[in-house]
């Protein structure tokens, strides 16, 4: 049974075990670094924000030679953590575990002291991780087709339950909604646990989340999957079909990735796009994103920024066309 507890202590003892340091030929060159870097995280210890900047952490610490020590910085939506990477020095020792909650947080939150798009660099991609769309057993739909004859038939009547205003869970329902042009009443919780509370109880119907969240709650038949929102189906539940298979066009995912401040040179963001793509491809590396739904996410430092920008852009847009207020 997928169990992110279990995985999530697997990776401690692993990191806990003595590595040799493996200095990069590049590393070396450039006598970057020469002390202790930081990740910033803007999120509590434990999730796979916080997991994943753990996991790059380590890698780039046996490469580099030099602890990558990763600071929580949680609060508002990571922008709290942000704000703490844009004040520190261009040079490379401070860096952001930046992911999709950062630039819908960007485009929610008013009277923010940076700017997201002129102040941080994305540097290199981690992982991409799928939101499902689930529902309780008592809801008729099993598949996305009907759900929508559902909806359409039901306007404002089914509950959609997220783990907040402003999240990315909300934003991949709010696309949803506007796409298959469907009405339902979005009910906001205070994290995960409440929501998926009301959800099991029947209390709400339907919900848009991160899969290591829900893997257990699906296999156990407590939750239905009716699809995933990336454009490609899971590794890990091949046989839930995307929402694009039914809405054309959909795509919503949650990416994981490492930025720093823009002016940062461009050196060293080469090296540790080298080194983290080195990482990706690395199959014990590789292994463990994906005991936490990851799929890596190799590429340049130009294409890590399209997906940025243009993460930036759409949900800034979805913000606007479903009429939600920044804080």
């Amino acid at each position: 049974m997928f169990s992110m507890g279990l995985a999530r202590r697997r990776f401690f003892e692993v990191a806990a075990g003595a590595v040799l340091p493996i200095l990069s030929r590049a590393a070396r060159a450039l006598d970057y670094p020469t002390r202790p870097v930081r990740i910033i995280v803007g999120f509590p210890p434990g999730g796979p924000t916080d997991i994943f900047a753990r996991l790059i952490g380590e890698w780039l610490s046996r490469r580099l030679g030099q602890p990558f020590i990763v600071e929580n910085r949680p609060g508002a939506g990571s922008t709290v953590g942000i704000a703490a990477v844009v004040a520190a020095p261009s040079d490379g020792y401070t860096l952001l575990l930046v992911s999709t909650s950062a630039v819908i947080s960007a485009a929610y939150y008013r009277n923010l002291n940076f700017d997201l798009v002129h102040d941080i660099v994305p540097i290199c991609g981690i992982a991409l991780e799928p939101l499902v769309m689930v529902v309780h057993p008592s809801v008729s739909a099993k598949t996305i087709p009907e759900f929508i004859a559902d909806a359409k038939a039901n306007p404002g009547k089914i509950i959609m339950a997220s783990v907040g205003n402003g999240t990315t869970p909300q934003m991949t329902g709010e696309l949803f909604k506007m796409m298959a042009g469907v009405d339902l009443l979005h009910v906001p919780y205070q994290g995960a646990a409440p929501a998926l509370t009301d959800l099991l109880a029947g209390r709400a119907q339907v919900m848009f989340e991160a899969m290591p969240t829900l893997g257990g709650y699906i296999q156990s038949g407590k939750l239905r999957a009716l699809g995933v929102s990336t454009a490609t189906r899971s590794p890990v539940f091949p046989d839930i079909p995307t929402i694009g298979e039914f809405v054309p066009g959909y795509e919503s995912s949650v990416w994981f990735g490492i930025a720093a401040r823009r002016q940062t040179p461009a050196e060293i963001v080469a090296l540790l796009n080298k080194e983290i793509n080195a990482g990706l491809s690395d199959p014990t590396l590789n292994a463990r994103l994906g005991e936490f739904s990851g799929i890596a996410l190799k590429g340049t430092s130009a294409e890590f920024e399209k997906l940025f920008l243009g993460d930036a852009q759409k949900w800034a847009e979805v913000m606007r066309a479903a009429n939600i207020k920044p804080e």
